[in-house]
């Protein structure tokens, strides 16, 4: 066959551009076989050629394929990137913002205990300003009190003048059994009763008293208890009939045995307001 015998041709369908450029190689490998093969021929002495078809070997490669996978595996794989820094910062804000709530909430609640702590504080504050006040107050009251007392008229029984001579005694030797037990029918010198306290007392005066309370209350010319003097005996009940004797110690008070509960005690007027009083001084 001569070397421009017809060779058939096989068409393919298209084919990506790398794998025309490998056939094209591959083709032009044949081509110079060709020629080859072409040239000997040509020489008188050379045997004719049996017609032979040659088919252009196909190389199954595709190639574009392959760069396809790899290309949508490096954006597959920077897009997986991109979704973990994204988490990476959403976590982070997360626990920024997280640290950020902690640390105003603590605020907050420090805020709060300093300002209940504020709040009990002028509250005792002001709890012992109004216990000062009217400690203040009491002070002034008992102050004006005793100011009245001593500018009030001689023989009001509220001030008298103090005590002098037998009355003197009398009203010293009674305030000093001050805090004594009170007995019933005691006489002295470590307990009394009623009666038994105002007949020591005048003892120390040198006078003789009766000893029962009712004998007492008559033993000497009645009184106002608006005038007063100290050693008056006062008295509770009617007098001649008694139940209760005390001694008048000046400055509106008295002291009596008042009762086993209390012993003997040195009291404002007020405290028991007597019935009457009887003078034997």
């Amino acid at each position: 066959m001569s070397h421009t015998a017809h060779i058939p041709s096989h068409r393919k369908p298209r084919r990506s551009a790398s794998k025309l450029a490998v056939r094209a190689g591959v083709a032009g490998g044949v081509l110079s076989t060709l020629a080859m093969a072409g040239t000997a021929s040509a020489s008188p002495s050379a045997e004719p050629l049996a017609e032979t078809t040659l088919e252009m070997p196909v190389l199954d490669m595709d190639l574009g394929a392959e760069v396809s996978s790899a290309v949508t595996k490096a954006a597959e794989n920077t897009r997986l990137a991109a979704v973990e820094g994204e988490l990476t910062a959403q976590e982070e804000s997360a626990r920024t913002g997280a640290a950020a709530e902690a640390k105003q909430a603590k605020e907050e609640a420090q805020k709060k205990a300093d300002a209940e702590k504020k709040a009990e504080a002028e509250k005792k504050a002001k709890a012992e300003a109004d216990r000062k006040a009217e400690a203040e107050r009491s002070a002034r009251g008992s102050e004006r009190t005793s100011l009245k007392s001593a500018s009030a008229p001689q023989g009001t029984g509220t001030v008298s003048a103090p005590a002098t001579g037998s009355a003197a005694a009398i009203v010293n030797f009674a305030r000093a059994q001050v805090g004594k037990a009170y007995v019933m029918g005691g006489t002295g010198p470590s307990s009394f009763d009623c009666s038994g306290l105002v007949q020591a007392a005048y003892r120390q005066a040198g006078i003789s008293l009766p000893r029962m309370s009712q004998a007492q209350s008559s033993a000497g010319t009645s009184v106002s208890l608006n005038a007063l003097q100290p050693g008056d005996i006062l008295y509770w009940g009617s007098k001649g009939s008694a139940y209760h004797v005390a001694i008048y110690v000046g400055g509106g008070k008295f002291v009596g045995a008042q009762n086993p509960s209390t012993g003997i005690v040195e009291r404002n007027l007020s405290y028991d307001k007597p019935t009457g009083a009887v003078r034997v001084l």
